[in-house]
């Protein structure tokens, strides 16, 4: 069984940063892509920025320059480092990876963690 346990969220003002963790654990043979999605009151969840094992990023265009995804490998853990923020950020941030016990690979997705920035 793999879990992905997320960490790091809260109330920040406009213009200030917070770090977001992620860190799978369980049966884990091997981890592809890792990513942040985020998911605002009555809106639909989103994309907010990704990464491949190989370390290729990838950002919504809202959150270029701003925010830095990275992973470490060794602890199977993704991190978004977001600076700058803005109230338009405020959502529910959720780690999302693509995981293989086996053979196969799965979509995980972790319980969310509730970001506000406040103006």
């Amino acid at each position: 069984q793999v879990q992905l346990v997320e960490s790091g969220g809260g109330l920040v003002q406009a213009g200030g940063s917070l770090r977001l963790s992620c860190a799978a654990s369980g049966s884990i043979f091997s981890i592809r892509a890792m990513g942040w999605y985020r998911q605002a009151p009555g809106k639909q969840r989103e994309l907010v920025a990704t990464i491949t094992s190989g370390g290729s990023t990838n950002y919504r265009d809202s959150v270029k320059g701003r925010f830095t995804i990275s992973r470490d490998n060794a602890k199977n853990t993704v991190y978004l480092q977001m600076n700058s923020l803005k109230p338009e950020d405020t959502a529910v941030y959720y780690c999302n990876a693509q995981i293989s016990s086996g053979s196969l690979y799965y979509n995980y997705w972790g319980q969310g963690t509730q970001v506000t920035v406040s103006s």
